[in-house]
């Protein structure tokens, strides 16, 4: 049985399962060992410090890999926001053929890669904004659901609900994200209408992934309790793993005049990274999921990817077809 799908045929994947864009993580050795498995890597542009870096990545990227991949592009609000434009203009001089968008405003972004003829995966938390972003012209919704690492939005609304919504509602494809990592997620999500699922806590915890072995180790150690939402005051919430920081930063968040500049010190990116580097799981703020509690072991991606998709094939052919009874024998 082949799993063919919408995703896998705009796209060119053999399997339905993409890579979710990650802070210092999305980087060749990752991006192309999903896509050489069989699944769609990408590439986080802003793990890049400048756009000819990203550039020279996804030059690296093409020499491990003859698979398709794509780029994450996120626009998020900051202080002195990144150069988008030139990332952008980058991605596209590369002839990049996929690219997955996420954030505020990235309507003039879709115009962009969609007159250089590349498909455009946008993320999104609610279906109001799935269809915001079909009428600007994407290709694929990628629905992340409440239990999703990072960015899960302001409505708290889990995956089941968004899946069934979008499945009423929207007419382009869409994938399922936010707490998948084995075959039962990505029957189930085939199930509800999704044309595939995007991993990202799950992808962290394989042999390629370039965080830290500790870190890894960790994320089988916990499970879907060891999470914390943080920046709910400032209305850009973002779950990740539960540590002495993520504690220090809700008991400062519960002063009802908490300014991010009371946190600022806790959060920084640069604590963040070191984490990934130097293995102490509680230095610093990091991304993780619910999914964690699904997460027994660190394999390849093709491990992972293989075994994800010849459980998902036998629950659909095997688990599925024998609960189905013929009208003849009712």
């Amino acid at each position: 049985m082949v799993l063919k799908t919408k995703l896998t045929e705009l796209v060119g994947i053999e399997h339905p399962i993409v890579q979710g864009g990650m802070q210092w993580v999305g980087v060749a050795e990752l991006a192309s060992a999903v896509s050489n498995a069989g699944g769609l890597g990408l590439l986080t542009a802003l793990t890049q410090p400048t756009p000819e870096a990203l550039r020279a990545e996804i030059r690296r990227c093409r020499t491990m890999t003859n698979k398709p991949f794509g780029v994450n592009l996120t626009f998020l609000p900051a202080m002195t926001p990144p150069p988008y434009d030139e990332y952008a203009q980058v991605i596209v001089d590369e002839g990049i053929k996929v690219v997955e968008t996420a954030g505020n405003n990235p309507g003039k972004y879709i115009k962009k890669f969609k007159e250089a003829g590349i498909v455009v995966l946008h993320k999104c938390v609610s279906v109001r904004h799935a269809l915001s972003a079909q009428k600007l012209g994407v290709d694929i919704i990628s629905m992340d659901g409440f239990e999703c690492a990072g960015h899960p939005g302001e409505n708290d609304i889990g995956g089941l609900i968004l899946l069934a919504k979008s499945f009423n509602t929207l007419k382009i494809p869409y994938i399922a994200s936010g707490g998948f990592g084995d075959g039962v997620g990505l029957a189930g999500a085939l199930a509800m209408g999704a044309a595939g699922i995007n991993m990202g806590t799950r992808f962290m915890c394989t042999v390629e992934s370039p965080i830290h072995q500790k870190i890894k180790e960790s994320i089988v150690a916990a499970d879907e309790h060891q999470t914390q939402l943080v920046f709910r005051p400032f209305r850009n919430t973002s779950r990740i793993f539960k540590n002495k920081v993520a504690i220090e930063v809700n008991k400062r968040e519960q002063n009802p005049n908490v300014k991010f500049e009371d946190v600022k010190d806790l959060v920084s990116g640069a604590r963040g990274r070191n984490v990934y580097t130097t293995g102490d799981p509680e230095y610093g703020v990091w991304t993780a999921g619910q999914v964690m509690g699904l997460i027994n072991d660190i394999p390849t991606c093709q491990e992972l990817v293989s075994r994800i998709v010849v459980d998902a094939e036998t629950i659909i052919t095997k688990r599925l077809n024998s609960m189905v009874v013929p009208k003849s024998r009712l």
